[in-house]
């Protein structure tokens, strides 16, 4: 067995014992043994009672954390003529239509978010299998299928963000910096779960966040009290 390094032993011993906390605990402790070379990502993960299968219990949405994500952001927008304009103005880093498509095609991915004008979605289409399994699609019930390119861009660079329940009824993002305050973090968290609340599908049942864990990008991860943190 490797040897643990000393930082992840006393990470290990700080968290050892300690489940179902606050959210401040949780962020405070997380933020504490955060002590890589660089800025880590505080991540958080929820486990839910869907089976993602049945259409009618997927879980999917955005949210505009309060303090951002610390992330800078890489837009792609697929729109000709105004709308690529209205895109450029807006700040997207890559513009296009059948040459962004071919261009994706090719393997090259060099955004963290996809934004499409309707008329784009013939082309987009044709991208499903290879930007879906990245949570990458666009879509309009996200808003990234839309004819408001400008505010779509600017809510993707002001640290908005998508998430998709995975096989097993996973759901985890990142939700800032272990540079930023405690309370910002906390913030944040909060706007995360609540956003995961909202999205409960009619067809889930019974028990429907069954844990919450908060880690950063290098350190352990440690357990919510989940009806505290989600007012369930």
């Amino acid at each position: 067995m490797a040897k643990l390094g000393k930082r992840t032993r006393t990470a290990r011993e700080a968290f050892a014992g300690k489940t179902d906390l606050s959210v401040e605990e949780a962020v405070a402790l997380v933020k504490a043994h955060a002590t890589s070379k660089f800025d880590e990502t505080v991540e958080i993960a929820l486990n839910l009672g869907v089976d993602t299968r049945h259409a009618d219990q997927m879980v999917r949405g955005v949210v505009g954390l309060p303090n951002g994500t610390g992330k800078t952001m890489r837009v792609a927008v697929f729109a000709r003529g105004p709308k690529a304009d209205e895109a450029k103005e807006a700040g997207a880093d890559i513009i296009g239509a059948e040459d962004l498509m071919e261009t994706i095609q090719g393997g090259t991915i060099e955004f963290d978010r996809c934004i499409a004008t309707p008329d784009m979605m013939p082309i987009v289409g044709r991208l499903g299998k290879v930007l879906g399994p990245r949570n990458l699609m666009p879509n309009p019930k996200v808003g990234t299928v839309t004819l408001d390119v400008k505010a779509a861009v600017e809510a993707a660079k002001g640290g908005e963000v998508q998430f998709k329940a995975e096989k097993g009824g996973v759901v985890h993002a990142g939700v800032g910096k272990a540079s930023f305050d405690e309370a910002k973090l906390v913030e944040n968290v909060r706007a995360f779960i609540s956003a995961v609340a909202k999205a409960k599908p009619t067809g889930a049942k019974g028990t429907y966040m069954k844990k919450i864990a908060l880690s950063s990008t290098m350190g352990p991860g440690v357990t919510l009290d989940v009806a505290a943190a989600s007012g369930e």
